[in-house]
């Protein structure tokens, strides 16, 4: 899979980091979607099965370059830069748009798991009784995990590392959302925003020469919380892609509707009419968790009532997701065109 890369390759591998960390921000969305609609989700499995053994014996012996070139290293290294620069700078943009154009931003990501959908299935081929099955078998699990209820946070650590390696399900399964798996959990707030954000701070603080957080037992915490989960995310990352890349080559059509049908399942997470549905105590009042986070327990999704100015916008941005994932399609055809 190891191939020379030039520098407008390593700036878009990049780039496609950048997407895929924040598409794993969000509740609903996958990584692993942008990878498969991005065109290197095989390669991206391929080379995260390299990590093995065989691996590790090659780095203990010192040879480097041929670890480099047996993992893929330079493709893996190049997408894990763009995810960490997408967790400091574009998952904190994603939070803002989040909270202030809520609406906005679900319809725009509802469209282009649409346009995804289109994207994926026009190469599938003929489809017979068997791959319909397996579509309905990923619709019908994509839709029953987007209506289960979320559960109370918890900072045990063996569960924060069981969350890691769930959790990273969405850079591997396109359609699964690891996001919304870790709200299901009950740790969305403290393992991607409460940790991250203290690890962001701490960072802050070190390169202005303040060390005063290693009294902050709160802050330690919180770094020692991150630290376990990416040591699952971590595990979960190189064992799934080994269960992955032998189904992809065993039965790939057939992994392929199942992915289809998880991208469709999860649409009922992504929907932009939805009202958020909150844990309240015996007054009636809204429970906080540590963080004094308000609990969200579900959701109420509802189809607008009237077609006002608000809707007819949340339209629009469907119509604008759709056509930002076609778009990435009408390139590739360029690009072919172009090549010969």
């Amino acid at each position: 899979m190891s191939t020379q890369r030039t520098t407008i390759d390593k700036f878009w591998l990049i780039l496609k980091g950048i997407t895929m960390g924040a598409a794993n921000k969000v509740p609903g969305v996958s990584g692993g979607l942008v990878a498969f609609v991005a065109g290197f989700y095989e390669e991206f499995i391929y080379s995260l099965q390299k990590i093995n053994s065989k691996a590790f014996k090659l780095l203990l012996r010192g040879r480097v370059k041929s670890f480099i070139r047996y993992t893929n290293a330079g493709f893996l290294g190049l997408l894990l830069l763009g995810m960490v620069i997408s967790y400091f700078s574009v998952s904190k943009i994603l939070d803002y748009l989040l909270f202030e154009y809520e609406l906005q931003v679900w319809s725009a990501f509802f469209g282009m798991i649409i346009g995804s959908i289109f994207y994926i299935t026009k190469d599938f081929g003929p489809w017979n009784k068997k791959y319909i099955g397996y579509l309905i078998c990923g619709v019908i699990a994509g839709i029953a995990i987007s209506f289960l209820e979320p559960a109370r946070e918890n900072d045990n650590l063996i569960f924060v590392f069981l969350c890691g390696i769930i959790g990273v399900s969405g850079m591997t399964l396109p359609g699964l959302s690891g996001s919304f798996i870790l709200i299901l959990l009950g740790n969305y707030v403290l393992l991607l925003v409460d940790s991250v954000n203290a690890l962001f701070d701490t960072l802050s603080e070190i390169v202005m020469g303040d060390f005063s957080f290693k009294n902050n037992s709160q802050r330690l915490r919180l770094l020692k919380v991150l630290v376990v989960f990416s040591l699952g995310s971590a595990t979960g990352l190189v064992s799934l892609s080994h269960l992955l890349g032998y189904v992809l080559k065993k039965y790939k059509k057939a992994t392929y509707a199942v992915i289809i049908g998880f991208i469709a399942g999860s649409l009922g997470v992504v929907w932009p009419w939805k009202e958020k549905i909150y844990s309240r105590n015996a007054l009636g009042e809204i429970n906080l968790d540590a963080n004094a986070t308000e609990i969200i327990t579900g959701y109420n999704r509802y189809f607008p009532s009237e077609l006002s100015w608000a809707t007819l916008l949340a339209i629009t941005f469907i119509i604008l997701g759709v056509f930002t994932v076609l778009s990435i399609n009408w390139y590739h055809l360029y690009k072919k065109r172009k090549n010969g």
